[in-house]
Formats: structure tokens, C-alpha cells, sequence
């Protein structure tokens, strides 16, 4: 017995996501978290600043079963284009060990607490930056 798995190809750029209500939708989420957490303002571009170009990234979140859970699309700035000294000058991201967790972890099965999981999918719009970031109108 033979089994086949048809997969839609998640999309490459825009233009092909637009097909798609699934995808719209997914990026107007997207754009709605800029809005709901005044990440970012329209303005014009000061002399002498240039923008950075930006790219749709566009994945599917699969159930256990193998059923499509959510859409989701994420839109990113191409910052590889930036040149430390100049466009930015320090760079932090946080991160956790895993002697850490497991820290936390044995802490909590000696004491009897229940350990809940979250993921924040709007993290990264929360940090502040020094520097000024122009980004291309969409």
C-alpha cells in the first residue's frame, strides 16, 4: 500500500501569496501587531539616511495530526545590508542555557509546580533601539 502526501508550497514572495486568502490574512495579523504596539511611523526619509529593503517570510504551522494549524507570515527588514559602526553599533539578543532551564525545571518537579510554556510571537517589537531604522514603504 502506497501513501501520498499532497503539500501546498508555501510561498516565495508576495505575489504568490496573494492568491491566497490564508495568506492575506496572516499578513495583515502581521502588519495589525505593528500598528497595536506603535512599532514603527510613517515618515520621510531624512537626507542622507538610506532604507533598508524587507522580505515576506511565509510558513505554515502543522498540528500533530499533520493538519495545517495557522498561517503565518512575518515581515523582516534586510538588515544584513547594515554595517556595524556605521548603521549600528551594538547587538544583544537574550538568550537562556539549557543548565538554566533544567535548573528551573528540577525546581519545580521538587516542589510540585505545574511549568506552563509561552511564546510571544510579537518579542522582538518590545526592545528599544538607539539607533534610527528606515525601512521602504510597503
Amino acid at each position: 500500500m502506497f501513501t501520498c502526501f499532497i503539500s501546498e508550497i508555501e510561498p516565495k514572495d508576495v505575489s504568490q501569496a496573494l492568491d491566497d486568502t490564508h495568506w492575506i490574512q496572516a499578513m495583515q495579523e502581521e502588519l495589525n501587531q505593528f500598528e497595536r504596539n506603535k512599532t514603527w511611523e510613517l515618515v520621510d526619509l531624512p537626507e542622507g539616511s538610506k532604507p533598508l529593503d524587507y522580505k515576506w517570510i511565509f510558513k505554515k504551522k502543522m498540528k500533530a495530526d499533520g493538519t495545517i494549524d495557522k498561517y503565518k507570515a512575518r515581515l523582516v527588514i534586510k538588515g544584513y545590508r547594515q554595517k556595524e559602526g556605521l548603521d549600528y553599533f551594538h547587538t544583544y539578543s537574550p538568550v537562556t542555557r539549557i543548565t538554566s532551564i533544567r535548573l528551573v525545571l528540577a525546581i519545580a518537579a521538587l516542589r510540585n509546580l505545574e511549568v506552563h510554556q509561552m511564546d510571544v510571537k510579537t518579542a522582538f517589537l518590545n526592545g528599544d533601539l538607539e539607533e534610527e531604522i528606515y525601512m521602504e514603504q510597503l
